[in-house]
């Protein structure tokens, strides 16, 4: 069985202390002015939100916040990867999301003061920006606007959870499987010449994570997309074609 992961206790950091002292603050500034959070802030928001997060560096398998635990802070992705994930009781991991540079997490148990709802795990070595509690309701007191983004934020995640439990209901297994990979595709893509280019593959089992299923039904699955021509796998990375693409929005107009 999965051992659950604990989250490593996290010390406010100092000027003085080399996570903080070795990034350049215009670096820190281009990340909150890109977070689809703090999109369209003005200046002087973005200014302030600068002087008030933290750094930290977080290393692969590492978890940055664990389910139950209480929550004080949230995260923005300076670089690297991180997936929200949680585990049954026999251990089988449920992948909720893959997030990247830009996104951000762990707001949630900062309005309800209740526990961590799921882990946050690094997939690569990850750099992130660290606002707590009491500095971002500060923040918010001075610069409203973030708190309307705050709430788009969160009817956009509503959203996009209603759409992931009616999959779940109404989808079998393939169809899970192909609006998983146009999702990765548009999410994680750059344009080719075949299609949406995939810079690093997802293996089987991570995409059965991602979809509630077990690794070898996804292997047949997969494979059979490949035969297909739907999905070109090229290496570790993956073309996701305009064919399948077209097919995923077939079924989803259906």
């Amino acid at each position: 069985m999965t051992s659950r992961p604990t989250s490593t206790p996290m010390a406010s950091p100092s000027v003085a202390d080399p996570r903080v002292a070795g990034e350049d603050p215009a670096r820190i500034r281009a990340t909150i002015a890109r977070a689809p959070l703090f999109a369209a802030l003005p200046i002087a928001a973005i200014e302030d939100l600068t002087g008030r997060v933290n750094v930290r560096k977080v290393s692969v398998g590492s978890a940055v916040v664990a389910q139950d635990e209480p929550g004080d802070a949230m995260f923005v992705i300076m670089s690297g990867r991180v997936k929200v994930v949680m585990f049954g009781e026999s251990g089988r991991e449920v992948t909720l999301s893959l997030l990247r540079s830009g996104d951000s997490f762990g707001e949630m148990s900062l309005f309800d003061q209740g526990p961590r709802s799921a882990h946050c795990l690094a997939i690569e070595p990850t750099t992130l920006l660290v606002l707590s509690r009491d500095d971002l309701m500060k923040h918010m007191q001075a610069h409203p606007r973030t708190a309307i983004n705050l709430v788009s934020e969160m009817a956009r995640r509503l959203r996009r959870a209603d759409e992931t439990i009616a999959q779940l209901a109404l989808c079998d297994v393939n169809e899970r499987l192909i609006h998983r990979l146009v999702a990765l595709g548009r999410e994680e893509g750059a344009s080719g010449p075949d299609g949406l280019v995939v810079r690093r593959r997802p293996t089987q089992q991570e995409l059965a994570n991602m979809i509630g299923s077990c690794r070898e039904t996804i292997s047949r699955a997969f494979n059979q997309l490949a035969r297909d021509g739907l999905i070109i796998p090229r290496g570790r990375s993956l073309v996701v074609t305009p064919a399948l693409i077209e097919r995923a929005e077939k079924k989803k107009a259906a």
